[in-house]
């Protein structure tokens, strides 16, 4: 298959983990007989840095132009404490998610068996957990309209929905619970905000045109006490925008660590896939930032290609680093790899499934991988 992939690196770690994300990928190509085509753009505060604007008009005919966008990071600790900045590097992914209809925003949350330990939860708790947030990505209280008070002492933002919005994206959790476990809850606030009661309204009418997916509604808080509490019970989550962003986030407490969750941004066209985690950016050139949620993010591309045998072979790889505890520090807490490391040993056995089968396992290591 041949795709064209647009790199977005972004600030902080991003451009760090993302290489290690194209080096997985240029693994795919190489072993599966692939024709990837990789050009990078800038996003973000390097873009604002180096081009004035957060998302530079060569940026979004880059994306425009390409099958499929890998990206990193956004932000800076210069613009974090600088609440009165007229333009952030935020804005540019806000836009690119909007200029690109990237409406409906997929966070796969699975406890992976090698790292329960990692948990701050107990492993009675997390063990099993299996579920996916589809939050809608390119409306609500983030894109709604903002205003601040000419003595600054009053701002609004405002949440907005339409019928659309809402209906696009919940078909797209229906459908993706039909092939999971049946199961969708729909997480709002609707006794209190209007357009929570528009999304519990329209969503519940949607179920009715998917008998075999059991549905239930249910708050944000009560939604978020449970995902620490019994985060199994759960299967796919449809929410909004900021609620999505929040509930996802707190995911990586189930994880043990902001390094290990992957996301799709998917539009009627376009696609987008990166980690969840920020740009971390205390960690920027230091070869600690962990990039497996990066590389998972290049295997949910290859998935939504069709690329299944080749979404196995990466995923099969970032368990076999898990195994040989060829992990970043945050995994383990003290450890001799980097960024690089794992991510040279995570290319190094993405293999052919009949390759697979005759690895030498005594002989994996950092450049000691053996085909016999």
């Amino acid at each position: 298959m041949q795709l064209k992939i647009a790199i977005l690196g972004g600030d902080g770690i991003g451009p760090e983990v993302i290489t290690q994300a194209e080096k997985c990928l240029q693994a795919v190509e190489d072993n599966f007989g692939h024709d990837f085509t990789f050009t990078e753009g800038l996003i973000g505060a390097s873009a604002m840095e180096k081009m004035g604007s957060p998302i530079p008009e060569e940026t979004l005919e880059l994306c425009r132009a390409s099958d499929a966008i890998l990206f990193g990071a956004i932000g800076t600790e210069e613009y974090d404490n600088k609440p009165e900045a007229k333009v952030r590097p935020e804005d540019g992914l806000l836009y690119l998610r909007k200029a690109l209809d990237l409406f409906a925003n997929i966070r796969p949350i699975k406890v992976f068996p090698a790292l329960v330990h990692n948990s701050p939860i107990k492993k009675e708790v997390i063990s099993g957990t299996d579920l996916v947030i589809y939050r809608e990505l390119t409306s609500g209280i983030y894109y709604g309209g903002k205003s601040l008070s000419e003595d600054g002492t009053v701002a609004t933002d405002l949440c907005r929905y339409t019928e659309k919005e809402i209906s696009r994206v919940a078909h797209m959790a229906f459908k993706a619970a039909k092939k999971r476990r049946g199961k969708l809850t729909l997480v709002d606030k609707a006794h209190v905000l209007e357009t929570s009661r528009l999304w519990r309204r329209v969503v519940t009418n949607i179920a009715e045109s998917y008998p075999d997916v059991e549905f239930d509604c249910m708050y944000i808080d009560n939604a978020s006490m449970l995902m620490s509490l019994n985060p199994t019970i759960f299967d796919v989550i449809l929410t909004e925008n900021m609620f999505g962003d929040i509930l996802s986030a707190q995911c990586n407490v189930l994880i043990g660590s902001s390094g290990l969750l992957p996301s799709a941004s998917i539009g009627t066209e376009n696609a987008m896939f990166g980690p969840i985690h920020g740009s971390y950016p205390q960690a920027k050139d230091k070869d600690i930032a962990n990039p497996v949620a990066a590389i998972l993010s290049g295997a949910l591309l290859l998935e939504h290609f069709g690329l299944n045998e080749e979404f196995d072979a990466v995923v099969a790889a970032v368990h076999k680093s898990f195994r040989k505890n060829i992990v970043t520090m945050d995994i383990m807490g003290s450890t001799k790899y980097g960024t690089e490391n794992v991510g040279d040993f995570i290319a190094q056995n993405i293999v052919d499934t009949d390759d697979n089968l005759n690895i030498n396992d005594e002989n994996i290591g950092l450049g000691k991988s053996t085909i016999i």
